[in-house]
């Protein structure tokens, strides 16, 4: 754990007096959910996901990033490769909205400031709270379940980004999100009077996924050290 600390400290320690700029920008792409209800391929987005992105490039190593997208989640047990789910045929949509906040760190020196060409692989992870509706399944049907709750998660994503045009910055990113709640798909009603209707495997949490490009414009003034 001591030499993991070190690591970690000197990552962040990396080049913090070369570069100070700032990245504000728009994320489309799609999303698709893991779960108990629907297909549980990794990536097959099957819904529309947008939203907004900031990030501090603190180093040409790494960034503090924050983000806001709007989805809905969708699954349908009629996508499955498990005749079970085929048989039962669930579907849902839930509305959700993420905020997400953590460090991205690149592969290689992304300094923003050589005016020059540059492309990297880069590696994102930090926390994340998705807003969705309450909702089971009584008989087969879908049954509103009164109010919305908050799923805290685990964003971890791989993604590779390059100068595009000017102060533009264009990146492709897959994403999955393991969340601490079985609640999405409405496997586990909120109500604990519900118990009986649970569903599926309980000991395993929702993760939904997000594909998509971020289109960036970077600003702000890069620290000179230089003598008068």
């Amino acid at each position: 754990m001591r030499h993991f600390t070190v690591l970690i400290l000197s990552i962040l320690s990396v080049h913090l007096s070369h570069s100070q700029i700032h990245e504000i920008g728009v994320y489309l792409g799609g999303s698709n959910f893991i779960g108990d209800v629907g297909a549980t391929n990794y990536i097959s987005p099957n819904q529309l996901a947008f939203g907004g992105v900031y990030k501090w490039n603190r180093s040409p190593r790494h960034s503090y990033r924050f983000s806001l997208i709007f989805t809905d989640l969708k699954a349908e047990d009629i996508d499955s490769d498990d005749p079970r789910r085929i048989q039962r045929g669930y579907e849902f949509t839930n509305p959700v909205i993420e905020l997400s906040a953590g460090m991205e760190f690149t592969f290689f020196d992304y300094d923003l400031h050589t005016g020059k060409k540059i492309a990297t692989p880069y590696l994102y992870s930090g926390i994340s709270a998705a807003h969705h509706d309450n909702f089971y399944f009584a008989n087969g049907v879908k049954v509103d379940g009164g109010g919305s709750s908050w799923a805290l998660g685990i964003p971890m994503a791989l993604g590779f980004k390059t100068t595009f045009i000017g102060h533009l910055n264009l990146s492709a990113e897959i994403g999955a999100r393991f969340t601490f709640t079985d609640e999405i798909d409405g496997s586990t009603p909120k109500d604990p009077d519900l118990k009986h209707l649970r569903f599926g495997n309980i000991n395993n949490y929702d993760w939904y996924v997000f594909s998509g490009l971020t289109l960036t414009y970077t600003f702000g003034i890069n620290p000179c050290y230089c003598p008068n």
